[in-house]
């Protein structure tokens, strides 16, 4: 593996997390979404990532020398779990019992979620960062 294979992964890991992110952040942004476009509260979304595919050649190189390959986002998936319903009489959402369905958003999971990206995303920059100083220090060498 070469820096700039290792420098690509890096990237598409800090991709992968700040899409991660963003949906951290719409979650919690929703939090207290009853009614949405689709009906219905907000449902919580994640990413599921998937090691990406390349050409024929570079998988078989990278499975003879171990190499990792690129991240990327296999989909956005919605939580299945069901709306939280809570008692609101007064709320313009409530159904006829006073019942509110509320999104199934846990804000503690969330900033869980959040900070693992967070440190998955400072880990790409530091292996990215660690590259390109090995490739200096190689030039140096050189000359």
């Amino acid at each position: 593996m070469d820096f700039c294979d290792s420098i690509k992964t890096s990237a598409s890991g800090l991709s992968a997390q700040r899409v991660r992110m963003s949906l951290i952040s719409s979650n919690l942004a929703n939090v207290a979404t009853t009614r949405t476009a689709e009906g219905g509260p907000y449902k919580r979304k994640d990413a599921v990532f998937e090691a990406e595919p390349s050409s024929f050649g570079k998988m078989v190189l990278r499975e003879l020398d171990g190499a990792l390959s690129q991240v990327k986002i296999a989909g956005i998936v919605e939580d299945e779990r069901p709306a939280v319903t809570k008692y609101a009489p007064g709320h313009p959402d409530a159904d006829a019992k006073g019942f509110v369905s509320v999104p199934n958003v846990n804000v503690m999971e969330e900033m869980v979620n959040m900070i693992s990206a967070t440190r998955s995303y400072e880990a790409n920059v530091t292996a990215i960062k660690s590259a390109k100083e090995m490739a200096l220090k190689a030039l140096e060498i050189g000359a």
